[in-house]
């Protein structure tokens, strides 16, 4: 299997200090990098620190930007690229977030499934996920038990007319999802892959609410 490299500290973009304060990590998509997200990055909740990230791989020619792991042919169908982009992540988490007082993720598409593995994988560290778009991936990880007792609070949203991730990955992740989070689910009737106003609205009461919890659990 070929080497995930690691994240590109260099390509961060960052909206302030995460020292102190609570850190959110944008996860983009196939084909983007990390300018995408982060142009969400004044619509969100000021107490965050923003971080947006840049996947370390280069899809193959004409795809523009970054992907996190390959989706072309048959190896890209091994749950266990998804895992190594995870793992990445986390690893640079390792070196940069030490100070936040709490880390969660937003991810589109790939980011959102990489998001979700990076909280299979650590379930303690994270304190939400915001999955747009993208799904579970299937398979067991060794620590999806703990996350199930856990049940860290996840946001999924998709569009209706989403073509892009197949119909059983969607069917997956409604079936695996509910068991393994506190799951705050919606689908928009008239959209496809990609983020609306009203998703975005859902986004930002989600994130408040997580603030609200996180203050609530520092009384």
């Amino acid at each position: 299997m070929p080497e995930t490299p690691a994240l590109d500290e260099s390509a961060v973009l960052w909206s302030g200090d995460p020292a102190g304060r609570p850190l959110l990590v944008l996860l983009h998509g196939y084909g983007a990098d990390e300018r995408d997200l982060f142009a969400l990055a004044p619509h969100l909740p000021e107490a965050f620190a923003v971080a947006a990230v840049r996947a370390p791989l280069e899809p193959p020619f004409p795809t523009p930007g970054r992907s996190w792991y390959p989706i072309e042919g048959l190896e890209s169908r091994d749950a266990a690229h998804v895992t190594r982009a995870a793992e990445r992540l986390i690893e640079w988490l390792d070196a940069v977030a030490g100070e936040a007082t709490s880390v969660g993720l937003l991810g589109f598409s790939q980011g959102g499934a990489v998001a979700l593995q990076a909280l299979r994988l650590d379930p303690e560290r994270f304190s939400f996920v915001v999955n747009l778009s993208g799904y579970a991936t299937p398979g067991d990880l060794p620590r999806d038990a703990e996350l199930a007792e856990l049940r860290p609070p996840v946001f999924w949203g998709r569009g209706a007319l989403d073509d892009v991730i197949p119909e059983w990955l969607v069917a997956h992740t409604t079936d695996w999802l509910p068991g393994h989070s506190e799951l705050v689910g919606r689908i928009y009737p008239m959209l496809r892959h990609a983020v609306s106003e009203q998703e975005l609205a859902d986004i930002l009461m989600f994130l408040d609410k997580q603030l609200e919890r996180a203050e609530d659990g520092a009384r």
